[in-house]
């Protein structure tokens, strides 16, 4: 099954370095850079508002808990917004691919 970890960075550098090791380590089969997102949340009892780049990845669901973990491990934020899921449905191409990511590592 497919799965995917959605996560926000503070900047375009620090999620290349994390999906580039995540690519390396077989842990993820792809992730997707969003740029400048505008994020508002409520920090230490404080609203703030900062420029953020989302990350989308995708990877199979027997990676999943390990994916995250290991983002987390990698992210600069010492508290990270890390949600990870398992997808119900999915285009047969998408699956096929994925599916053959896992098969490989």
């Amino acid at each position: 099954m497919i799965a995917l970890v959605w996560c926000p960075f503070p900047d375009r550098d620090s999620a290349r370095q994390a999906a580039g090791i995540m690519l390396d380590e077989g842990l993820i089969a792809c992730a997707n850079l969003i740029d400048a997102m505008e994020s508002h949340f409520v920090w230490d009892g404080q609203r703030a508002c900062s420029q953020e780049i989302g990350v989308l990845i995708k990877t199979s669901d027997d990676r999943l808990e390990q994916a995250i973990e290991r983002l987390g491990a990698l992210h600069p934020y010492d508290t990270p917004a890390i949600a990870g899921w398992c997808c119900d449905a999915t285009h047969p191409a998408t699956e096929g691919w994925l599916g053959s990511f896992g098969a490989k590592h």
